[in-house]
């Protein structure tokens, strides 16, 4: 059997509204997209997500989507990673992250964890505690504003050449690993202050005591008792989640 690859896609709706076949929006096509791609698992990770980027280029250009206007294209973060026998290796962008987890349980984050939204957030934090209504339409500029900033200060696939300029990569060997997960950003544990730091050492926890679903539950029950997203700033009460446990028998 060669390396397994697996991964996880997290599509990022276009600011425009638009949608296509049965109501997709551009972001699902593009994590769709991507996520074909990187299932051939038929050649180098870099050059898969290179041609994940193009493939997401041309389906928009079929679709007449104004290229222009950042804010409109179909983008989705993404983290994908390729087990071996010894080894293991993966690429990565935007906020769907990789984390590793040992034997001893300690744990280490293998990419870089962006916070390109910490500054809408605590703008959204103060708008709840002045009792601002309709928040998120109060912060459409400035999420459209965050949003033309996809790889010039963040990276996310979205077609754009310059998209491969923020690919976090690398390579580990297993020995000592017990799990890996790769998550998008639904599965962060919410926090009350944008700035601090994310709480990865509960959600390691949680994981460990119950798996993936353990994680889920506490997310979920977090953000159910807070519906209007005041407590832990978001911008919508249950965000999507994609996961997955990779777990090393030896």
């Amino acid at each position: 059997m060669g390396p397994r690859i697996c991964g996880v896609f997290d599509g990022a709706t276009a600011l425009n509204g638009d949608r296509y076949e049965n109501g997709k929006t551009g972001g699902y096509l593009a994590a769709q997209l991507a996520c074909d791609v990187f299932r051939t698992n038929n050649a180098p990770l870099l050059k898969l997500t290179d041609q994940a980027n193009r493939e997401i280029l041309q389906a928009m250009q079929d679709k007449g989507v104004d290229l222009a206007r950042k804010e409109d294209l179909w983008s989705t973060s993404f983290a994908v990673v390729r087990v071996g026998t010894d080894s293991f290796e993966w690429v990565q962008s935007g906020d769907s992250l990789i984390l590793a987890i040992d034997h001893d349980h300690s744990y280490r984050v293998l990419v870089p964890d962006h916070a390109h939204d910490t500054e809408t957030l605590c703008m959204w934090r103060d708008m709840a505690a002045r009792g601002t209504p309709r928040i998120f339409e109060t912060l459409k500029e400035q999420i459209i504003a965050v949003r033309r900033q996809m790889n010039v200060t963040y990276g996310v696939l979205n077609g754009e050449p310059q998209a491969l300029d923020f690919i976090s990569r690398g390579r580990a060997n297993l020995r000592g690993i017990k799990h890996i997960l790769l998550f998008t950003d639904g599965l962060f544990i919410p926090k009350e202050d944008p700035t601090a730091d994310h709480r990865f050492d509960i959600l390691v926890q949680r994981y460990l005591d119950g798996g993936l679903d353990a994680v889920y539950r506490h997310v979920h029950k977090l953000q159910a008792a807070d519906p209007l997203c005041h407590k832990y700033p978001r911008f919508k009460p249950h965000d999507d989640i994609a996961a997955v446990a990779i777990s090393m028998t030896a």
